[in-house]
């Protein structure tokens, strides 16, 4: 097998999984290491964000400022409301990283973007492609009761891991790339403790299995050409202080599956 057997160009997409979606960083920077070119990416919820961030050419930017958030910090940005249908106003993490990324309209981007959310009215998928980059984050992290939904031409758009946790059908496509999906909805739930339940426990794994199933889904359907699949037990949808060692894992779980790949050619 020879360099120039293998395809390089690669249409981009990154799944939902809160903290855990900057697996997404290190996998991106290990494509790129390995001589993969990233010639579009869609996202979801912080795929959304971390694909959003990279496709504006910030990502390095970003991933220093991740390397300053502690539990402190991470209580300084949240923007506690009193509303009855969320927790949080998610107005400040958008301005923090708003100081470093400015907004920009997505058909605007160095390469095609895109990402998914939900409308909470209709239950219908919306897809951004043009328009505001803040907002279309903004949208697709609305995690629902913790984050504000965005309220955007009639619509209460929600996150987008309701309906479509990993848009692999929704990146533009050019002749000759690869279809790649990193996928970190996923839990270990061998090595988790499921014995100790509540309310917020039973909610949050019953979503989690929702999110993952449709993510399963997703892929069976559309056939990723590439899937970097990681799954987790010890790190969770809040764990935002433990950027590096999610950035390894992304990273080292790409190499992995990039190997597998080449292998099969």
């Amino acid at each position: 097998m020879t360099d120039n057997t293998i395809k390089k160009d690669v249409a981009l997409v990154l799944s939902s999984g809160g903290a855990r979606g900057l697996a997404h960083i290190g996998a991106i920077e290990e494509l790129e290491a390995q001589g993969y070119c990233i010639s579009a990416v869609a996202g979801c919820s912080m795929g959304a964000l971390v694909g959003g961030v990279y496709a504006a050419g910030k990502l390095k930017e970003f991933r220093e400022w991740m390397k300053t958030i502690d539990r402190k910090k991470m209580l300084e940005l949240t923007d506690f409301s009193f509303s009855l249908s969320h927790l949080v106003k998610g107005t400040r993490i958008i301005e923090a990283i708003m100081e470093f990324v400015p907004d920009m309209a997505i058909e605007d981007l160095p390469i095609p973007y895109c990402c998914v959310a939900t409308d909470w009215k209709s239950g219908r998928e919306v897809v951004f492609t043009k328009g505001s980059l803040f907002e279309a984050i903004r949208a697709s992290i609305s995690l629902p009761t913790f984050y504000e939904p965005v309220q955007k031409d009639g619509m209460i758009l929600i996150d987008g891991g309701v309906v479509n946790p990993i848009p692999l059908n929704r990146v533009k496509r050019k002749a000759g790339d690869i279809l790649v999906g990193i996928d970190v909805s996923g839990h270990d739930y061998k090595k988790e403790n499921v014995n100790h339940f509540n309310y917020y426990t039973m909610l949050s794994r019953t979503s989690s299995i929702m999110i993952r199933q449709n993510s399963i889904l997703m892929t069976k359907l559309t056939k990723p050409d590439m899937l970097v699949d990681i799954q987790m037990s010890r790190y969770g949808s809040f764990d935002y202080d433990k950027s590096e060692k999610l950035i390894a894992i992304g990273k080292l779980k790409t190499s992995m599956s990039i190997t597998k790949y080449e292998n099969n050619i």
